[in-house]
């Protein structure tokens, strides 16, 4: 296991774990998100190949729509 921080919160994942595998574990879907690992925003086209190391910090950020 390795520990990140997931929106200011500590969140532990299993070693080797993607961005995918991370949104699927919050319940996030990845249509309506963007995240950024290390102040670097992640285009959805790398969340499966994007590993997660220790110490990480995620952000996870909805879209909200309104007019």
């Amino acid at each position: 296991m390795i520990n990140l921080i997931v929106n200011g919160e500590e969140m532990e994942v299993e070693e080797k774990s993607s961005i995918s595998q991370l949104l699927s574990k919050v319940g996030a879907v990845a249509a309506m998100i963007a995240v950024e690992k290390n102040l670097d925003i992640i285009p959805k086209s790398d969340y499966d190949s994007t590993i997660l190391e220790e110490g990480d910090r995620i952000e996870i950020v909805a879209f909200v729509g309104g007019g």
